[in-house]
């Protein structure tokens, strides 16, 4: 009998890179002295229960002699989380989800345990980070008080693995995996070299129970999970939950998805009793108001395959400093600022001795261009100090020459906002054909007034016309 090699090697802390010799920096992800050495003995990465007693050789298939199944899924009764999951959850998938710390991760993993056990079939709890008594009195908090749940404070994988076999759940949560380890593995806890036969070894129990797993991750300060890149390309599912912890808005959303598409997201408010899913989004972040105030505007955002009305804020004031302050919540920094500079070059806004803020209202955060148009339109009714007339919405993305580009899903948007109430719509003048043709084709043709802009000058120009005449535009 061979006798196990052991070997050493160096990995990264943050990304997981491995190397054979010492370096000052990672040679991936550039981060400074966070090689650290460990030693590595072969054959040493799963647990005694989960250890491969056969080696046969698969026989090759061709792609034509596959048949597909139909995919069976476990539907949650959770509507905002069975939307990002594809229809629900699939046996014998791996989930990985991660968040900031205190965004609602323990809160949400409970709620779908209770979702679980409500159905009949049992889900394990495993933690490593806290006591029985904690979950305990968050289950409470939650009205939870199912017997088909189960909890386990303990890191240990091996022990995992045994009650797994039996207790025999259908749902199975590890909070976290950096928190776990492998006995067999020599490598300290949260080390990448754990993490990693940890994960594989979770892996391995899901496909061979065909039950779910569902992987707790933390983030690194860059909103990453941490530990080894490898750790996202061995599940089958990676989930986000996103949000501020100052608003009570959370998005669940969707990086890969084996079992689905990845444009699906979930709509969570954060409440006494869990977070709650939103049936009504745009319901939520629109305030109505009684009458129209300078500096904001109403955009459309596609959140994965529906459309979201979302208002955007602004605030322009003579600066008193030399370099005027920029700021912006819910709004990418950096589109701002060329938002900025396109104004003041093509629509002749002078903002360059202007303080901007710009905010995007209940805690959302824009990660679309088309809603520049809208974001541009806040920041000159600011700035003239005269507010957009109530029931108008704008859409488009504008590039470096004031061009007002296409966007995608004008449809949607466009239906949406009409569910709202909303009758003036400013659209690019690319998606016009489009429209139309939609428009043509409707048999109710309701309240539809529609201004197409080429030009970012175009929209200023509109917006002229409903200014006052005694009023100086600058």
């Amino acid at each position: 009998m061979s006798a196990k090699k052991s070997t050493v090697k160096y990995m990264c802390s943050d990304c997981g890179a491995e190397s054979a010799q010492w370096m000052g920096r990672c040679p991936v992800c550039g981060a400074w002295n966070t090689m650290e050495e460990f030693t590595i003995t072969e054959e040493k990465h799963y647990p005694v229960a989960l250890k491969e007693t056969g080696g046969k050789l698969q026989k090759a298939s061709r792609l034509s002699e596959i048949h597909l199944g139909s995919e069976n899924r476990n539907v949650l009764d959770m509507p905002e989380v069975d939307r990002t999951l594809g229809g629900g959850i699939v046996p014998g998938s791996v989930i990985l989800f991660g968040g900031e710390p205190g965004i609602g991760k323990s809160t949400l993993i409970l709620q779908l345990c209770h979702a679980v056990s409500k159905k009949g079939t049992k889900a394990l709890y495993c933690t490593g980070e806290e006591s029985e008594r904690q979950i305990k009195m968050r289950a409470d908090r939650l009205h939870m008080g199912e017997d088909e749940c189960f909890i386990l404070a303990d890191g240990n994988l091996t022990h995992i693995v045994e009650t797994v076999e039996k207790l025999a759940p259908d749902f199975v949560v590890i909070d976290s995996i950096q928190t776990m380890y492998v006995p067999e593995n020599d490598s300290p806890i949260g080390s990448p070299n754990q993490i990693k036969s940890c994960t594989s070894a979770l892996v391995k129990l899901a496909k061979m129970k065909n039950i779910t797993v569902l992987i707790v991750g933390h983030v690194t300060k860059e909103g990453n999970l941490a530990g080894p890149r490898m750790l996202e390309h061995m599940v089958d599912v990676v989930l986000y939950l996103e949000g501020d912890r100052s608003y009570q808005f959370r998005v669940l959303r969707t990086v890969k998805n084996r079992f689905g598409p990845t444009s699906e997201t979930g709509l969570f408010i954060m409440k006494e009793d869990g977070l709650m899913g939103i049936k009504d989004p745009s319901g939520f972040l629109i305030r109505e108001k009684k009458n129209p105030v300078a500096g904001s505007a109403i955009t459309s955002c596609m959140e994965g395959q529906r459309a979201i009305m979302v208002e955007i804020q602004a605030l322009a004031v003579h600066s008193v400093l030399s370099m005027p302050r920029r700021i912006s919540v819910g709004f990418d920094y950096s589109r701002m600022i060329v938002l900025l500079a396109v104004l003041e070059k093509r629509a002749h806004i002078r903002l360059s001795q202007s303080d901007v803020y710009v905010n995007v209202a209940s805690g959302f955060k824009v990660q679309e261009t088309a809603a520049d148009l809208s974001a541009a339109m806040a920041i000159v009714s600011a700035h003239w100090d005269i507010p957009i007339p109530a029931g108008v919405i704008a859409t488009g993305e504008i590039s470096l020459t004031g061009e007002i580009l296409p966007v995608t899903h004008v449809l949607a948007r466009i239906k949406e906002a009409q569910r709202m109430h909303f009758t003036v719509f400013l659209l690019p003048e690319g998606n016009r054909e489009e429209v139309e043709a939609w428009f043509s084709a409707q048999k109710d043709k309701g309240t539809f007034h529609p201004v197409y802009v080429s030009q970012l000058a175009d929209a200023v120009s509109w917006m002229k016309q409903k200014k006052g005449k005694n009023q100086d535009i600058r």
